[in-house]
């Protein structure tokens, strides 16, 4: 008779040697072993590498597809030099706004949503713009689309006042309205505010607003080529004030890349103080965090896949993969250190940087997993394909093929 629902066989897993079965009942892995296993339902990794499930720790989902909307020039100015045009790209990106409707953004979610289940993205951190131009007509698909697809991709819907709170009057209000209408996270983006004392308001407010909500809070810091910003630490300070240890992420810090060793070294005690987890895209944009340094310091970095086709970034396929695949040239991680610390920050590490528990291929552990065709990460990151198999809660759901027929006579 079989003993388990489903059962992963012969597959390679990470760190260990043979050749492994994995048992699952009821949405959990209740079996790692070398022993054969019997289920009801049985996938043949046929010696394929079998992970945990790929995290997205940073989409702007609200956003994706649009570029053709938006126009080239934001793009030209966040992708230049050093990214001393972040700001004005933002204000360019900002008009494609005017004509926000749910009726267009829910379909363009729903196709990154989509991709999500293919490529085995279990958990996705969405962004959606909440401000005056916006208004609540990013927030409300994913909300939708968060219940319609639960068990399969979780969507963690961010309240973002892309535009500021102090600089855009009523934003605040649109972010309040937007945590009651059920959005998980508050988010922030201090460093657009016009003065330091703005952007630490800002950061007081949003945080505050997740403190009285039971919330985690996400902002983008520190986004430009200006080391003088110091957002993050006020993000850090934020979190401890407001009773939030741990339940904050930093995503960006870009200009951290341009500190001074003492002042990296500053700020990794006090993030560690906080329990602040970091979210970097090296792919989006010439300046980036320091990724491999911080993670050597004892910091959670994770990697998202921040756009997908907008005026941020004109590519992406939804695919954490090719994510950590450019993040490896990007971050010079091409040994098999670096090719280990890039996969975890998009499975593992990046499940950490989201609260999320449980996300681990071990006995009690969630059974989200992808099954590969390649037997290495250097594998699965080379050709950075779909999974063979991806199981979500326990159930395969989705499958993919790759076959080539060459006629070269």
């Amino acid at each position: 008779m079989p003993t388990h629902q489903l059962v992963v066989g012969d597959a390679t897993l990470r760190r260990r040697d043979g050749r492994w079965q994995i048992g699952i009942d009821d949405g959990r892995i209740t079996a790692v072993t070398t022993v054969s296993l019997s289920g009801r339902e049985e996938i043949d990794a046929a010696g394929g590498l079998v992970t945990e499930s790929f995290v997205d720790a940073h989409l702007h989902l609200d956003k994706v597809h649009t570029l053709d909307r938006a126009g080239d020039d934001a793009l030209t100015a966040y992708t230049a030099g050093d990214m001393g045009s972040a700001l004005r790209s933002i204000e360019l990106a900002s008009a494609v706004k005017a004509e926000y409707d749910r009726a267009w953004i829910e379909p363009n979610a729903r196709r990154a949503v989509e991709q999500a289940v293919r490529y085995g993205v279990r958990h996705v951190l969405a962004f959606a713009d909440v401000d005056t131009s916006a208004r609540l007509e990013g927030v409300i698909p994913l909300l939708a689309l968060r219940e319609e697809f639960r068990g399969v991709v979780e969507l963690h819907v961010v309240a973002f006042p892309q535009d500021g709170l102090l600089c855009d009057p009523g934003a605040e209000d649109l972010v309040r309205e937007a945590v009651d209408l059920g959005a998980d996270v508050v988010g922030g983006i201090p460093w657009i505010e016009h003065t330091d004392a703005e952007a630490r308001e800002h950061v007081r407010r949003m945080c505050a607003l997740a403190a009285a909500h039971g919330r985690r809070v996400a902002m983008l810091v520190d986004d430009a080529g200006d080391p003088s910003l110091h957002t993050t630490e006020m993000l850090a300070e934020a979190m401890l004030e407001h009773g939030l240890a741990g339940r904050g992420v930093a995503h960006h810090a870009r200009a951290v890349g341009l500190y001074p060793r003492p002042s990296v070294e500053r700020l990794v005690r006090l993030a560690r103080r906080a329990g602040l987890g970091f979210v970097s895209d090296p792919h989006t944009g010439p300046v980036h965090l320091p990724v491999v340094e911080l993670t050597a310091m004892g910091l959670p970095v994770a990697l998202g896949q921040d756009d997908i086709e907008d005026a941020f970034y004109p590519f992406g396929r939804h695919n954490m993969a090719e994510v950590a695949f450019l993040a490896a040239h990007a971050l010079e991680a091409v040994d098999t250190a670096g090719t280990d610390l890039v996969y975890d920050a998009v499975t593992t590490t990046a499940a950490t940087v989201l609260g999320v528990t449980g996300h681990r291929l071990e006995e009690g552990g969630s059974a989200d997993l992808v099954v590969h065709r390649q037997p290495t990460v250097r594998g699965v990151l080379t050709h950075h394909e779909p999974p063979a198999y991806v199981v979500a809660s326990g159930r395969v759901v989705a499958a993919s093929t790759s076959s080539t027929v060459l006629t070269l006579t």
